[in-house]
């Protein structure tokens, strides 16, 4: 049973084609499941931050990565450009996130962490990392290390 409850005795597929079909299907369901139940633990503990997953996402890159450009964000927590703009106004509006013209390109907008915002994440960081060791702790290390190799092999579709 998972985290909401819903008992899933079998986690594979039911069609019945061929044996590459099968087994890919299988193994997307699988993945999706698993995605699905570590999320879920994910958004429970965010739930008491009162941030989104996107907005966690955003404070989690610029602590780590410094300033970034709005594209840059995109591309770090998987969102859509208008997206992007959306979360950064939310935070922006908090006062934990501050936009200023790059020194570069005018044109450019950089995202800079404010001590609000940083003070905020450092707070909250380690609290989601706690969440996501015991998400992951039944696989070991070995397992862990494995299922990165291989879900960025199917990302990048390159063996």
């Amino acid at each position: 049973m998972n985290l909401a409850g819903v008992n899933y005795p079998r986690m594979g597929t039911h069609y019945r084609g061929k044996p590459n079909e099968r087994r890919a299907l299988d193994a997307l369901v699988k993945l999706r499941r698993s995605d699905a139940a570590v999320t879920e633990r994910l958004a429970v503990s965010l739930h008491e931050t009162d941030l989104t997953e996107n907005q966690f996402g955003v404070l989690e890159a610029l602590l780590h990565l410094g300033p970034l450009a709005p594209c840059d964000l995109g591309a770090k927590i998987l969102t859509s450009r208008p997206n992007v703009t959306l979360v950064l106004d939310q935070l922006e509006k908090r006062g934990f996130v501050r936009r200023e013209r790059s020194t570069a390109d005018r044109r450019s907008l950089v995202i800079h962490l404010t001590p609000d915002g940083r003070k905020l994440i450092e707070k909250l960081f380690p609290g989601h990392v706690a969440v996501v060791v015991e998400a992951f702790a039944p696989l070991t290390a070995a397992e862990q290390e494995e299922l990165a190799r291989l879900c960025k092999k199917l990302g990048t579709g390159r063996g």
